[in-house]
């Protein structure tokens, strides 16, 4: 069982990646609890529910992470008493030079806001940039999606 997840997280530039998108879905999550060092979040997407705890390292890029699916009514419900604010989004899978960029154009109080994530083995994997990718934000606060969400 991985509970390591190592991402890397930029703004975004351009629509340029939704043309080689080999996905698109949408999803809505609520914070059960958060704050900058872990969260609990619920979440809805493709039909189906989810749970997650994540917890932050003290330093670097990798972080705790725990995910199970859940009945879509329980995550449903959840959402409902979770914390004020909820997270709506698009997200597009983009395979890129041999990973896959998650990239998620945020709706409501976020709307504007695209921000595409990496997930990668290693701490110093090396990765291609595509062009649409803007300014880095691994690490800022201001885009952990638990603070987005406090937007309302």
């Amino acid at each position: 069982m991985k509970n390591t997840e190592i991402e890397r997280k930029f703004l975004v530039r351009s629509e340029e990646y939704r043309r080689s998108a080999v996905s698109r879905s949408e999803i809505v999550q609520a914070y059960l609890m958060c704050d900058n060092e872990r969260s609990l979040r619920v979440r809805t997407r493709g039909g189906h529910g989810f749970i997650t705890f994540k917890a932050n390292s003290p330093a670097g890029i990798s972080r705790f992470e725990w995910e199970r699916e859940i009945p879509l009514e329980d995550a449903l419900a959840l959402i409902r008493q979770a914390l004020p604010g909820i997270i709506e989004k698009t997200r597009y899978m983009v395979e890129y030079e041999g990973h896959t960029w998650e990239i998620d154009e945020f709706h409501g109080n976020n709307e504007g806001l695209t921000v595409a994530e990496i997930e990668l083995k290693d701490e110093n994997e090396m990765f291609e940039k595509p062009a649409w990718l803007g300014e880095e934000v691994t690490g800022d606060p201001a885009y952990l999606n638990c603070n987005l969400a406090k937007r309302f």
